[in-house]
């Protein structure tokens, strides 16, 4: 069965044209809080949209209260370490299946971002928040510390003092903040957040799939690698854009002045 025809319990999953996927985080009554089921689902519905060649941008959002309030703790309260280590393993898996993803995915976020929650966000490609949400990772409020690559991505997209210090604190921020440190792409008003993300989407949605799945990989690899290293990978993956009909269609297209039909070949 496809994942297009499937009911699920905790997410929704929706496609629009021209290609756009939307998965919709829904566990309304407990913040879009993640546990297990979430985790499996979600993955399961990121991998169709990488894998469906209809799909050209991704939408990840939850509600006007919540995008997500971070893990369920009444789910993991009990964990052992290798309890809590297999939990992360799955959070891992599908943050991953946002991060490493063919197509471009767009975070919509409202009300709540946090602890998890916000570590989904920063996995995402380009954040659209609105100007009344609330973000931060708390857990060290709890005894520990983010644990789904919130170390990792939020000193990748800001500052390392400004990482340490909402780390460290575990202090709520705002949409103004998050803007003024680099983790929003734009802020709008909560109304506005899904047709801005939308809108975005459907500019993309007209660019080759073939050169975005390689622009993403590209700059995720400069994350990871020195800047030689990057421009050799960015190099190889260029030219290779070159074997396909849409570079081909592109180019002429340019110069006959039309817009250009990308087939994703």
């Amino acid at each position: 069965m496809s994942y297009r025809d499937k009911q699920y319990e905790t997410c929704l999953c929706n496609v629009e044209e021209p290609g756009i996927g939307i998965l919709t985080m829904n566990r309304p009554k407990a913040f879009n809080a993640i546990n297990v089921p979430f985790l499996e689902e979600s993955y399961e519905i990121l991998e169709g949209f990488h894998l469906d060649p209809e799909i050209k941008c991704i939408i990840i959002k939850g509600n006007e209260k919540a995008f997500a309030a971070g893990a369920d703790l009444k789910a993991v309260k009990d964990y052992n370490a290798f309890d809590a280590r297999d939990f992360l393993d799955k959070v891992h898996k599908t943050i991953f299946m946002i991060e490493d993803n063919h197509k471009p995915v767009i975070a919509a976020v409202e009300g709540l971002a946090l602890g998890g929650g916000l570590e989904l966000v920063l996995a995402s490609d380009i954040r659209v928040v609105s100007e009344t949400a609330t973000l931060g990772l708390p857990e060290i409020n709890l005894g520990i510390f983010p644990g789904a690559g919130g170390t990792q991505r939020l000193p990748r997209c800001a500052p390392i003092n400004i990482a340490k210090q909402y780390i460290f604190t575990g202090d709520f921020f705002d949409a103004a903040t998050a803007e003024r440190i680099g983790l929003a792409n734009v802020v709008v008003p909560a109304a506005e957040v899904t047709d801005t993300a939308i809108k975005i989407a459907k500019k993309i949605c007209q660019k080759s799939p073939l050169a975005l799945r390689e622009a993403k990989n590209a700059i995720n690899t400069s994350m990871n690698t020195d800047i030689k290293a990057g421009c050799r990978a960015e190099q190889i993956a260029w030219s290779m854009l070159f074997a396909s009909e849409d570079e081909k269609e592109g180019i002429s297209a340019f110069l006959e002045s039309r817009k250009a039909d990308f087939k994703g070949k």
